[in-house]
């Protein structure tokens, strides 16, 4: 079944003035996306994918078809001075055709050098699915405002998304055992397929290993060196290979909020997982589909909208700690806590709303049918809250 995506409006608009660039993880639909949905809203849609051979001669030659009126070129950063390529052809032919580019690595920063495209492009990140998506909600979500609470009734697509994760293919197939090979294979792809293809891996095989790690340390503390004396490997590499495959989507990392009101730790990030169906213990897996979620609507704010909004966590040296915090421009919007079970109002969120007058707080809990004020804090089951956002 094909669904409308979050960045359908915007990424059409957008068109219209520039080239659009859209990034994201391998499999998360951004093929889809751009020919089948952005696709059908013009004439003539002409889609290159570099990895096909035949596509490759035709970016190469800059062959395009006579009467489209948009060009997806799909990949093309596996290209050495695929940006000045595209300068090229955008410069002399913007006033003919809409481009589109999609990418399995972050196309803004990858391939540093060569000719500049600041200001001839908008780069967005098509993230996998959330709830507000599965159920065909559109938020009109404000900054500094509450979050639009969904409705009152269980929503049965927050179990599928939390047991099978938000990636199409094995979102909509819900099978168990689909699932672990189709686990298997987008790692594997990855790797081969595409780190391999833009950067130079010394020891892919301890990378791959790392990557077989990182599920076990979702939603704690993250320390390269405790990494790094695992895999029996040099600080360096540890750090290299985790930006890597966060420049791939394959995990993110928020760190603690500083402020001078709290006595911060100024130490080591949280770690998730773009695909959170790989991570095993419950209450990790359920933390990590909410700060998916979270990130999400951060990165659409600020790709849409420009906002410098922000995703955090809330830590100080009295272990004082809150799970998320979101700010735009470094101003405290709202604080989120989850929960599996717990109604009862975490004292860390209390503490920490009063100590940085954050307008709102929300303990999220996986438990439907809930929604209460205590002391100025939402208790809401996770599908209300999540279904309120992007």
């Amino acid at each position: 079944m094909l669904r409308d995506r979050y960045l359908t409006e915007a990424v059409n608009e957008d068109l219209r003035e520039k080239m659009v660039f859209i990034g994201g993880a391998r499999q998360v639909g951004k093929t889809t996306f751009a020919v089948d949905l952005l696709g059908k809203r013009f004439k003539s849609p002409a889609y290159f994918n570099w990895d096909n051979r035949s596509d490759r001669r035709e970016i190469m030659a800059a062959r395009w078809p006579g009467d489209a009126d948009l060009i997806i070129l799909d990949e093309i950063h596996k290209l050495r001075g695929w940006k000045n390529l595209v300068k090229g052809e955008y410069d002399k032919l913007k006033d003919k055709y809409c481009f589109l580019v999609t990418g399995s690595a972050r196309l803004d920063i990858v391939r540093r050098g060569g000719d500049s495209l600041q200001g001839r492009y908008q780069y967005y990140r098509l993230y996998p699915f959330s709830l507000a998506e599965m159920t065909g909600r559109t938020n009109d979500v404000k900054i500094f405002e509450e979050i639009p609470i969904g409705p009152d009734i269980p929503i049965p697509e927050l179990e599928a998304l939390l047991e099978f994760g938000g990636f199409p293919e094995p979102l909509f197939r819900q099978n168990t055992r689909f699932l672990r090979r189709w686990h298997n294979e987008k790692i594997e792809r990855m790797f081969r397929d595409d780190i391999t293809s833009i950067e130079q891996v010394r020891d892919l095989g301890r990378m791959k290993f790392l990557s077989d790690l990182l599920p076990e340390r979702v939603g704690s503390l993250f320390s390269i060196n405790a990494v790094r004396e695992d895999l029996e490997v040099g600080f360096k590499a540890v750090s290299n290979w985790v930006t890597i495959l966060e420049s791939f989507y394959y995990h993110f990392r928020i760190r603690p909020y500083v402020h001078r009101w709290i006595r911060s730790i100024k130490k080591e990030p949280k770690l998730y997982l773009w695909d959170w169906s790989e991570v095993g213990e419950p209450g990790a897996r359920f933390e990590n589909l909410v700060a998916s979620h979270l990130l999400k609507l951060c990165h659409f704010l600020y790709d849409r909208d420009g906002l410098k909004a922000e995703l955090s966590f809330l830590r100080d040296v009295d272990k004082k700690e809150v799970d998320f915090l979101m700010t735009v421009n470094r101003k405290p919007w709202f604080a989120v806590e989850t929960k599996l079970a717990d109604e009862n109002v975490s004292s860390d969120l209390e503490y920490f709303r009063e100590k940085l007058r954050i307008p709102f707080a929300y303990q999220v809990i996986r438990k439907s049918g809930v929604h209460r004020l205590i002391r100025g804090v939402h208790v809401i089951s996770a599908d209300r809250f999540l279904a309120g956002l992007v």
